[in-house]
């Protein structure tokens, strides 16, 4: 049987306050969330990448158990953190691989695919990781909406609720930061 929300967010909360049991309860309810997460974040990586969604996992976790001062308000929360912190990973291995020789063996993923365009076109994830930076600067929501829809794969409403703005909101946000990265990365 699944975990429910309020169970997760229960033992998040628990974990917020200093309870390391309650960690330990919550990581096989969760683990396989996280996996699929690392695999969806996986899916565009170059063949034969390194990491596996375990490792991945691995990773996330280690960074996690630093997150003492975390105040978990929900599940969605704890998952948008997760992903943020897969993104920055696997960004921070594709730099340091891509440092030496660049454009040999840098991840990149079908923009079309990203963003659901029509014309193909590849992208950098260093790119997007920069352009990513840039947008929040300029619109912190907006990267918000871009890494919870494209990193996470939230649904408008899940986006919507987890921000607190409409789905109407998040819709035309997405659509706008949609529109500024393809943008920023036809310029690269």
């Amino acid at each position: 049987m699944p975990p429910t929300d309020p169970e997760v967010t229960e033992l998040l909360h628990a974990w917020s306050g200093g309870d390391a049991a309650a960690l330990e309860r919550l990581v096989p309810l969760i683990l396989d969330d996280l996996r699929r997460m690392a695999r969806r974040h996986l899916r565009g990586e170059r063949g034969g990448h390194t990491l596996e969604p375990t490792a991945l996992v691995n990773e996330v976790y280690l960074k996690l158990i630093d997150q003492r001062e975390a105040d978990w308000r929900n599940r969605e929360q704890f998952f948008a953190v997760a992903s943020r912190i897969m993104r920055r990973v696997l960004l921070d291995y594709a730099k340091a691989r891509g440092s030496a020789k660049r454009g040999k063996d840098v991840v990149k993923v079908p923009l079309e695919e990203a963003f659901e365009v029509g014309q193909e076109q590849e992208v950098d994830l260093i790119d997007l990781g920069d352009a990513l930076e840039r947008l929040g600067e300029l619109d912190s929501r907006q990267r918000q909406i871009v890494e919870l829809k494209f990193f996470y794969g939230f649904e408008h409403e899940e986006t919507a609720e987890l921000l607190g703005i409409s789905a109407t909101t998040s819709k035309r946000e997405w659509k706008a930061a949609k529109l500024w990265l393809l943008r920023e990365l036809s310029r690269s």
